[in-house]
């Protein structure tokens, strides 16, 4: 089950890099909100505020602006060139009632049987798109691998989702492998695995070829 959490926010009128900037400096994180058939507004959210929030995982707010409370989803954030800060925030207008597509990160649990035989997890997707209830969307999705052996894979279509939740993410989309880790080789090993070099056919010395002149 989604929380909501309360957050405040300021609508604000200028758009534009320079404000986002501005904005920032200021520790504040410029977002926008659409949806519901209603017009986008241009949102700015405190920064700590918002980023502590999301790392808990809520991601259902109830906004609290100068002209009333509405219910919103984060649909996207936004991050800097190195990845680090989130400098942008997409959010949806919803209704505790409806239907959304989101993507809900995976968490692993137990430890591989595999990882018993030399095995290891190379895990090929961090999330999945689902569609549930606004109410019900699941902090993550939890992946048991106890039973997950080398040479053994998961899929999408392999991963138990929660009541009501259907998958939206391809089926056949590979999640996680478990396999051996390659040896490394000797260099004895390595220099055994390189091709033989052709013999090169040089072409004779013009001395060689007239001393055999001399001997016909």
């Amino acid at each position: 089950m989604a929380d909501t959490i309360v957050l405040k926010a300021e609508v604000r009128k200028d758009a534009g890099t320079k404000f986002a900037k501005a904005l920032r400096k200021n520790g504040k994180l410029p977002a926008v909100v659409y949806g519901h058939k209603k017009d986008s507004v241009a949102l700015a959210f405190d920064a700590r505020q918002f980023v502590t929030t999301l790392h808990h995982g809520h991601r259902l707010l109830n906004v609290q602006m100068d002209k009333g409370t509405e219910t919103m989803l984060v649909k996207a954030v936004q991050y800097d060139h190195l990845g680090k800060d989130i400098i942008h925030a997409d959010l949806v207008r919803v209704d505790l009632t409806e239907r959304v597509k989101v993507t809900v990160p995976i968490e692993l649990r137990g430890t591989s049987a595999g990882s018993h035989e030399g095995g290891i997890i190379d895990e090929h997707l961090a999330s999945l798109e689902i569609e549930c209830a606004v109410a019900s969307i699941p902090e993550f999705i939890e992946i048991s691998i106890k039973e997950v052996n080398v040479g053994d894979s998961l899929h999408a279509r392999d991963i138990e989702l929660p009541a009501e939740v259907k998958l939206i993410t391809n089926p056949d989309a590979l999640m996680l492998t478990c396999h051996l880790v390659a040896a490394a080789k000797s260099t004895e090993e390595l220099e055994e695995d390189m091709p033989t070099a052709p013999e090169v056919i040089t072409e004779r010395a013009d001395d060689e070829e007239s001393e055999e002149k001399k001997q016909e």
